[in-house]
């Protein structure tokens, strides 16, 4: 098990290193960030927010859960993961409960939504944080020093890798990245709203059969998305057939 874990552990900095130096898709990289998390740290779920002009945006998330309770914090303006955007150091909650007094609307929700701990990983650019990587689990109890390090090392090789998509990491490059990483998120939702309904769906399973068209036929995340959304016409409704493929359920190595 050990061994296993290790390989999955080297298996996922290849990938992010592998994207420092060929082209990539920025959106498609945060949900590889969310997933990794829950396969190597062993929580229940993840959720990425990142921030255009000092607003945190919801850009990633493995369940509907966790994008729900994310959601939920961006609206409520509170919880841990705004918590660790503004101060900038990690916050680890292993008993919300106990943490009722500090954030009280976000704790209830977290409950309605099966979770009892949260840790939050800040993302930055040297002393700028730009998001918080949160982790969700339906247990109490604190992750291991190792794996907190581990998350924040992922956070820190996938900021690299957001921020290198422009070639040059600095101030003035950082805001066009995000704002643009957040606009296909809003392409990627109305993208799996179109695919859900079109095929009766769930989101997840229309996210998945984006994912994998996108992968299996070696195109952007984001291009695919916006072909669903506003593309041209023959080739949107080719595309919507092709998802409809069941060649299109293969579930991305």
């Amino acid at each position: 098990m050990a061994v296993e874990r290790e390989r999955a552990i080297i298996d996922s900095f290849i990938k992010f290193a592998d994207r420092l130096v060929d082209d990539f898709d920025v959106l498609d990289l945060t949900i590889q960030l969310t997933e990794d998390c829950v396969r190597l740290l062993g929580v229940a779920a993840a959720g990425l927010l990142l921030a255009d002009v000092g607003v945190l945006h919801l850009v990633a998330a493995t369940s509907e859960q966790a994008r729900s309770l994310e959601l939920f914090q961006l609206q409520r303006e509170q919880g841990p993961c705004l918590d660790c955007y503004r101060t900038g150091g990690p916050v680890s909650v292993p008993d919300l409960q106990a943490e009722a007094d500090r954030w009280p609307r976000f704790t209830a929700e977290a409950s309605e939504q099966g979770f009892a701990s949260v840790h939050a990983i800040p993302m930055r650019l040297r002393d700028e944080v730009f998001g918080a990587l949160g982790l969700f689990g339906t247990t109490t109890g604190a992750l291991a020093d190792d794996d907190l390090s581990l998350a924040q090392a992922l956070a820190h090789v996938a900021s690299i890798a957001v921020l290198q998509h422009d070639r040059a990491m600095n101030r003035a490059n950082l805001l066009p990245t995000l704002q643009r990483t957040v606009a296909s998120r809003g392409l990627l939702e109305m993208a799996k709203g179109i695919l859900a309904e079109v095929y009766q769906l769930s989101m997840a399973q229309a996210a998945q059969r984006l994912r994998n068209y996108a992968y299996q036929h070696g195109r952007r995340l984001t291009d695919v998305a916006r072909t669903v959304v506003a593309g041209e016409l023959p080739d949107r409704q080719q595309l919507l057939a092709e998802l409809g493929a069941p060649t299109s359920t293969r579930p991305v190595p």
